[in-house]
């Protein structure tokens, strides 16, 4: 589940399956449609004799003038398709970028129960997650084997992407609006390290250079509040810490998905449905998140006898009801828009990678990321103080959105030529 993105709450997402090997980079909706990635061009047969072969050729050019009158689009089809295209690409930048200012939004009345909402959302992931599972199993899309392969990995991956969204909300309510969205693309600098260490992973220079340029732009956005009256100059540096390594649990999820399919894509032969992985690995995040709830509380400060009257106490604020009405004022109405907008974003995404490419849809995601920040900095319904973003602050932003857009772009020359 995420970004991830997040997504659980980064928005990170998959590519599908080639021949020999799979990427991901976060969001946690995927292929929310029924297709099968199993449908192959049927081969093309031609005959050896002569007759044949001259027939055949005269054939052949009837049906090149033919298909030559017929397939070249107009120029009024064309500008549709562009149209098309085009819109599809502005709803998904929008839907990104309020995705990141809801997930901010959400926690405002929520400050006090990141842990309740991170269980409530986990929980209705799960929901939607088997239930197109379950629709893809009955039209044939799933297989019994597809369903029948080893769990073990799956309790891993929820393992890890429950600490990365405990930890993540955990600091997101502490955090200045702005800065969430710059410290979560440490996500690429994680994923690339832990691929490489686990899965051998190579990448170009030009790669390494756009992470490192992401990992600077992180580091200088942060130093920009060292200073008195700075964004982060109040805030203790265990927040953002904490931010980043709740970045790297996704990560570290994302890879062992990236292992899950490539290993059962060699084990089936074919492409491993990519809600197996979702709905598994979701359920367990579910287990673990409801198993840490203890240990987390703890560490707020919140004994394990009183757990049950916080969360209690957490419902009733995210209905909005009882003696915390005043600090939950925006609930429920925040959080169910996060989460309703965030499933908008990823079936957004979804038909963008459908119509163009995985490539493009990550560089929307990537133009959402400064124009977030930008929103986030100025008076907002529920955060009416704003935040002043310092110069510094804006120069380490450019210098990681120069890197998000050198690592993508490599990525496109590099599947462009193979495609070739």
């Amino acid at each position: 589940m995420t970004h991830s993105l997040t997504s659980s709450f980064h928005s990170f997402f998959f590519f599908p399956p080639s021949s020999s090997s799979v990427q991901l980079n976060t969001p946690k909706l995927q292929l929310l449609l029924p297709m099968s990635s199993n449908s192959q061009p049927l081969p093309l047969k031609f005959s050896h004799t002569n007759r044949t072969r001259t027939t055949t050729n005269n054939n052949n050019r009837h049906k090149i003038r033919a298909s030559s009158s017929t397939d070249d689009p107009s120029p009024s089809s064309s500008s549709a398709t562009n149209f098309v295209l085009f819109s599809s690409a502005a709803l998904t930048v929008t839907l990104a970028v309020a995705n990141r200012v809801l997930y901010k939004l959400a926690l405002v009345p929520m400050k006090d129960y990141p842990f309740f909402l991170a269980q409530f959302t986990t929980f209705g992931y799960v929901v939607v997650y088997f239930s197109i599972l379950y629709i893809r199993y009955r039209a044939g899309i799933v297989s019994d084997e597809m369903l029948a392969i080893p769990k073990l990995r799956f309790l891993a991956i929820g393992f890890l992407e429950a600490l990365g969204v405990a930890t993540g909300m955990f600091a997101a309510a502490v955090l200045p609006g702005p800065v969430i969205p710059v410290l979560s693309q440490t996500f690429l600098v994680w994923q690339l390290m832990i691929s490489v260490l686990l899965l051998g992973r190579r990448y170009s220079i030009n790669q390494l250079v756009g992470c490192l340029l992401v990992a600077s732009g992180v580091v200088v956005s942060i130093t920009s509040g060292s200073n008195t009256g700075q964004m982060l100059s109040e805030v203790e540096f265990f927040w953002p810490a904490l931010m980043i390594v709740s970045s790297a649990f996704q990560a570290a999820a994302s890879v062992i998905k990236e292992s899950v399919f490539v290993d059962n894509a060699i084990q089936l032969k074919k492409s491993l449905d990519i809600f197996v992985v979702n709905s598994f690995g979701s359920g367990f995040q579910a287990l673990f998140v409801l198993l840490f709830l203890p240990l987390l509380s703890n560490l707020k400060g919140i004994p394990f006898v009183q757990l049950p009257s916080y969360l209690k106490s957490g419902a009733g604020c995210f209905l909005n009801l009882g003696t915390h009405k005043s600090s939950c004022d925006g609930a429920p109405w925040l959080p169910l828009l996060y989460i309703v907008t965030n499933l908008a974003f990823n079936i957004s995404l979804l038909n963008v990678v459908k119509t163009s490419s995985a490539v493009v849809a990550s560089l929307m995601v990537m133009l959402s990321v400064p124009i977030s920040v930008i929103i986030l900095s100025l008076p907002l319904p529920y955060l009416p103080e704003g935040t002043s973003l310092s110069p510094v602050f804006v120069v380490g932003c450019a210098i990681l959105v120069s890197g998000l857009y050198l690592y993508n772009t490599t990525r496109a020359a590099k599947n462009s030529t193979k495609s070739d």
